[in-house]
């Protein structure tokens, strides 16, 4: 029988070629140089930064290899690109900024590590918002990402290029880094499915730090399954980061295919309000009547605090950013200014050149709530308020086993259509800067399209590590739609 190759494969998900690659119907290889192809063909979307082409063939070989032995790993033949604020020892890690333009990290993050153990195979390092700041990807010293349904739309932020990626079919699955919605928001405006973990439920060890509270990293996919198969490699216990949670990890596939009969949903009332798109508005009530006609209890709650919500995070994120970003000095590594005549002038030269407009506006803004007398005023104040904001999702899982909630306001707008009006484009992050607050688990997962045509996506919480919860409702709409 002819060997398949990788075009010979209408591949919707990983889960879908595996058992292809496990028989040996295709190998490894064959399936690595059509996705490199695939790669190449799409360079206009500028999805990626880096392209590890001959690593990636190398890979392959030893996994078919492993294959041959019987040794095949969870995620064998998993083709993945990775978000380029996540380090691979050897590689460049960029985070979208001139200012490391040219690191090369030293190490190898946690979750590569998990990942090329289980068999994936990683093709390149994807293109993001600076130091993951943005929501629609156009803050990236290396340009901005198309949206590959429509190239004149952004395909969100930070992790756009991983989104891209996926929903161009240019890999199988890409991970992303989440701080306020950057997995989700992405995955909701190019049609795929992504997850927010719960904090610590990820190692962050290699993961570039923005702020150090919210960080999450999590995979953006084309189904609800490869999802759980990625999480289920990636989570649990690392001694080398210090807010990894040391709780065992269960198989997350096993919810998979369960009706949601019984199940309580909550309905937020803060999160229809003013500004929700009529088609996203239209597609939720669908769905709720969807689950309502399966068996589920919609349950209208209420989250009070949600009001503050953004200000709440950009006032601590932006605390958090303006520390960690204090390391890219021009001295240890990085970017340094060539005009420089003092230590101070590199100091503020080196920054300058190398941070981008939304990096300064947010540094900046984390230096002043973190300044004498005004530390009270705000970032203390905030704290509190990211209490309040806990205790809200805490109360509501008290009755409710999970929440459904748009994605965000809109679906993918215009290139350049934000760029002038910060405040605006923060807005886009209003349903979803909440989660990393309260730190819980939120999925966001293709539910409809709006009048042109363009991706909507739900929004699904659970409480913390209930990530088995948010899959099955998740799989269940997923299914629905088939």
């Amino acid at each position: 029988m002819r060997e398949k190759s990788g075009s010979d494969l209408a591949v919707n998900s990983y889960s879908e070629i595996r058992n292809e690659i496990l028989s040996r119907n295709i190998t490894c290889t064959a399936l690595t140089a059509h996705y490199l192809e695939k790669m190449d063909e799409g360079r206009d979307m500028n999805a990626f930064i880096s392209f590890f082409s001959v690593h990636a063939m190398q890979q392959a070989e030893q996994v078919d290899l492993a294959i041959q032995n019987g040794n095949a790993g969870a995620l064998a033949g998993l083709i993945l690109a990775v978000k380029d604020n996540i380090v691979i020892e050897g590689q460049k890690a960029t985070c979208g900024s001139n200012i490391l333009n040219n690191f090369v990290s030293p190490y190898t993050a946690t979750v590569i590590e998990r990942l090329e153990s289980a068999g994936a195979i990683i093709v390149g390092k994807t293109n993001m918002d600076e130091f993951a700041m943005g929501s629609s990807n156009e803050t990236s010293h290396y340009g901005v990402v198309r949206n590959p349904l429509d190239p004149e739309r952004v395909p969100g932020g930070s992790s756009g290029g991983s989104a891209a990626a996926v929903a161009a079919n240019m890999c199988l699955a890409a991970l992303g880094s989440d701080t306020g919605g950057s997995i989700r928001q992405p995955a909701s405006f190019c049609g795929v499915v992504g997850i927010k973990p719960t904090y610590g439920r990820v190692s962050r060890y290699g993961l570039v730090a923005y702020g150090s509270s919210f960080d999450q990293i999590g995979p953006i996919t084309r189904s609800v399954e490869d999802n759980a198969r990625i999480l289920q490699c990636i989570a649990g216990f690392d001694e080398r980061d210090s807010t990894s949670a040391d709780m065992p990890v269960p198989d997350y596939t096993t919810t998979l295919g369960q009706d949601v009969n019984g199940i309580t949903i909550g309905l937020p009332k803060e999160y229809m309000g003013e500004g929700l798109q009529p088609d996203i508005q239209a597609t939720l009530d669908e769905t709720i009547q969807l689950l309502e006609q399966a068996g589920a209890t919609i349950k209208p709650i209420s989250l009070p605090h949600t009001e503050y919500a953004i200000a709440d995070y950009y006032i601590l994120v932006t605390a958090e950013a303006s520390s960690n970003l204090e390391r890219y000095d021009g001295v240890r590594y990085g970017h340094r200014s060539r005009e420089a005549a003092s230590l101070e002038e590199m100091y503020v030269n080196s920054r300058s050149e190398g941070f981008g407009a939304e990096v300064k506006r947010r540094i900046m803004l984390g230096s002043y709530v973190l300044s004498a007398g005004y530390y009270d005023a705000y970032y203390r104040k905030a704290q509190k308020v990211r209490r309040l904001i806990s205790n809200d999702f805490h109360k509501a899982f008290e009755t409710c086993d999970c929440l459904l909630t748009p994605t965000a306001p809109s679906t993918a707008f215009k290139i350049g259509e934000k760029t002038d009006d910060p405040l605006h484009m923060y807005l886009s992050d209003i349903y979803t800067v909440p989660i990393n607050l309260a730190g819980i688990p939120a999925i966001a997962v293709p539910c409809g399209t709006d009048n042109q045509n363009l991706p909507i996506g739900l929004q699904l919480m659970a409480k913390p590590f209930d990530e088995p919860m948010i899959y099955r409702v998740a799989h269940f709409l997923e299914q629905a739609q088939r």
